[in-house]
């Protein structure tokens, strides 16, 4: 029984860590995965980094369109289930443990996030800083403030972020 407190103690610690931050872990439902893989519109070995990859089911599903796909996440454990969820596609899928911003991003084509608005301008500033070509964005729940959507369908939003802008 005293186990079983340290593991419950130990969750909630790594998931209260991750909390300071980042956003919590709330998976992106299926409907809203396929809307913004559909908007996001890459085509077979082009990249997609997604912020904050939880359990790896969005860059499971991008990686069954032939996409190359980066996830970041800070929560190890999630990283572990990401790993497994993606395994079979390991030639597609990187999943880093670690803070999105302030790792190195490889070139891409499209980023993903289920954020929070304080990571927002994060995510926008990290874009701008990192890519040397327009970026389509796209955004469950939470918008860039100050920047219109070219669209928006079942919550997801879709940017197009400019460095030259």
């Amino acid at each position: 029984m005293e186990i079983l407190l340290y593991i419950i103690v130990g969750l909630v610690i790594i998931f209260g860590f991750v909390i300071a931050f980042g956003a919590p872990y709330l998976p992106t439902l299926k409907p809203q995965i396929k809307v913004a893989l559909d908007m996001l519109d890459l085509e077979p070995g082009q990249t997609m980094i997604e912020v904050g990859s939880g359990d790896g089911r969005v860059l499971l599903a991008a990686a069954q369109r032939g996409w190359k796909v980066v996830g970041y996440e800070l929560n190890p454990i999630l990283v572990i289930i990401s790993r497994w969820h993606t395994r079979k596609y390991r030639k597609q899928v990187q999943v880093i443990w670690g803070n999105a911003l302030s790792k190195k991003w490889p070139s891409t084509d499209g980023v993903y996030i289920f954020g929070i608005d304080r990571i927002m301008p994060k995510v926008y500033t990290k874009i701008t800083q990192s890519i040397d070509h327009p970026v389509k964005l796209a955004s469950f729940t939470f918008r860039l403030s100050g920047e219109e959507p070219l669209k928006i369908e079942k919550g997801v939003h879709l940017y197009k972020v400019d460095p030259e802008s």
